[in-house]
């Protein structure tokens, strides 16, 4: 019982360790992204591949499909 007790404080001080090294702060600056309903898609949005190609037709440099009705959004940087 004795020996478990160091052992028990060593796996607690360790996966302590981890966590805090995980919790420092990310310092990226990120563009913001504006997203908007495609109006050429048609049909049900199954592969974002498929979406990305029409909202490049229409402008966007990118797109996915979203949401319960898996619709296609196109998105750009603002």
């Amino acid at each position: 019982m004795a020996r478990s007790v160091p052992l028990v404080s060593t796996i607690i001080v360790i996966f302590l360790l981890l966590v805090a090294t995980e919790m420092r702060p990310i310092m990226v600056a990120e563009a913001r992204t504006c997203e908007s309903l495609s109006y050429s898609f048609k049909g049900l949005c199954v592969r974002d591949h498929n979406c990305a190609v029409v909202c490049q037709t229409e402008g966007f440099t990118g797109g996915q499909c979203k949401g319960f009705r898996r619709r296609c959004f196109c998105n750009k940087p603002c």
